[in-house]
């Protein structure tokens, strides 16, 4: 990982399992921090390895995150009850940060694809991108300087996620 260009943590499944599982692996939380934070390479979270960015997650206990953005990954609860959790299909994207370079030629109202229970809720508004809305505002992109963290899956996103990741691999911090 230290000699790699750009640096994308995937995550399927609990926060608090995928926390254990890289306090598993030794040295993978340190190299993680000299490579991106550190050295600034360009970073990709997606899914709960977006959620794996905030300071702390409560799914399944307390545990704390990488603490890069300032923030905790709490349950989604939708205003309306008639909406299931896992949030789970296509939803549209209300984009914020329309000049940040991983999201150029992703318009407003881009539909992404989601599967998801928990939520990141940034401590600075600043460091979110875009939101989705599922019985109210949920974070769908967060960022800070060479970090970038998409909820939904970019993979299972079509033509909008191969932008994403094409803008991703081009970017320069």
């Amino acid at each position: 990982m230290r000699k790699a260009d750009y640096v994308v943590l995937p995550g399927v499944g609990a926060f608090g399992d995928c926390v254990a599982g890289m306090a598993a692996l030794d040295g993978l939380v340190e190299a993680l921090n000299e490579t991106v934070v550190a050295d600034g390479r360009p970073f990709l979270g997606i899914c709960v390895g977006m959620q794996l960015m905030a300071a702390r997650g409560i799914e399944h206990g307390e545990h704390m995150g990488l603490g890069w953005v300032g923030g905790d990954v709490l349950p989604i609860e939708p205003v309306d009850n008639t909406l299931k959790i896992p949030h789970m299909g296509w939803n549209e994207l209300e984009i914020t940060a329309t000049d940040h370079p991983v999201l150029m030629d992703i318009p407003n109202g881009t539909h992404a694809y989601f599967v998801h229970s928990f939520s990141m809720r940034c401590a600075d508004d600043a460091n979110i991108l875009a939101t989705t809305d599922y019985g109210g505002a949920v974070t769908a992109i967060i960022g800070r300087g060479n970090m970038i963290g998409t909820q939904f899956h970019p993979e299972k996103s079509q033509t909008i996620g191969l932008v994403l990741l094409k803008n991703f691999l081009k970017w320069q911090p």
